[in-house]
């Protein structure tokens, strides 16, 4: 039996959750359901996004719930990898970006040695 470094929710898992901290609980469910209402934007984009920024975050659990739910809410599978690939994009380019600070570092470091 292959085991995973994810467990699979379950109901015990949940129960143990709510029994350690309901409050938090509770107010992060009425967040999120806040969040994910339709509003200036609909639902299904929201869920496009939360599928970009769950493989940015890298959270396999963000990742299949809302592309579930994304497919629930009418998105594509073209839609969804799309959102995929502006995830990738917007990764690599914060990594291209930040190169600015590597590259001040040695800039400074030649200019006092």
């Amino acid at each position: 039996m292959e085991t995973s470094m994810y467990p699979q929710p379950s109901v015990e898992l949940g129960k143990k959750r709510r029994e350690l901290a309901p409050k938090p609980l509770d107010a992060f469910k009425a967040f999120s359901a806040a969040v994910f209402a339709d509003g200036a934007l609909p639902n299904v984009t929201k869920q496009l996004i939360a599928v970009a920024v769950a493989h940015v975050t890298q959270c396999p659990y963000c990742i299949k719930g809302h592309t579930a739910e994304a497919l629930k809410r009418g998105a594509t599978e073209a839609q969804i990898m799309e959102a995929i690939w502006v995830a990738a994009e917007m990764r690599a380019g914060g990594a291209y970006a930040h190169s600015n600070l590597a590259l001040d570092v040695m800039q400074h470091a030649h200019q006092e040695g």
